[in-house]
């Protein structure tokens, strides 16, 4: 069992950055892939970015590639997201995901653990 709670959401003007935080419980974070996503309003969620178990792979949605960089810290149990030159495009609510097989998918019913989400505001 895992437990995922995001944090670092928030309201920022066109251009600007933003840092999200996922703390997860338990000492098994290491085993799960992870994976950010996030869903507008009236549309579905989204792959955003996914890492492997040891952060030495990541896999980015063409959309965000270049501007975002997901990376882990498994020491804390922690995975972020950075994200800078942000568009109003970027505005969701930003999901963060843990999967025990450590596919790295941008599926989302690969994952088996969720967060309670953090809005992201990106006003033009």
């Amino acid at each position: 069992q895992v437990q995922l709670v995001e944090s670092g959401g928030g309201l920022v003007q066109a251009g600007g950055s933003l840092r999200l935080s996922c703390a997860a419980s338990g000492r098994t974070f290491k085993s799960y892939a992870m994976g950010w996503f996030r869903q507008a309003p009236g549309k579905e969620r989204e792959f955003v970015a996914a890492i492997n178990r040891s952060g030495g792979m990541t896999y980015y949605t063409d959309s965000v590639k270049g501007r975002f960089t997901i990376s882990r810290d498994n020491a804390k149990n922690t995975v972020y997201l950075q994200m800078n030159s942000l568009k109003p495009e970027d505005t969701a609510v930003y999901y963060c995901a843990a999967d025990f097989l450590g596919s790295t998918s941008p599926t989302l019913t690969s994952y088996e653990y969720w967060g309670q989400g953090t809005q992201v505001t990106v006003s033009s």
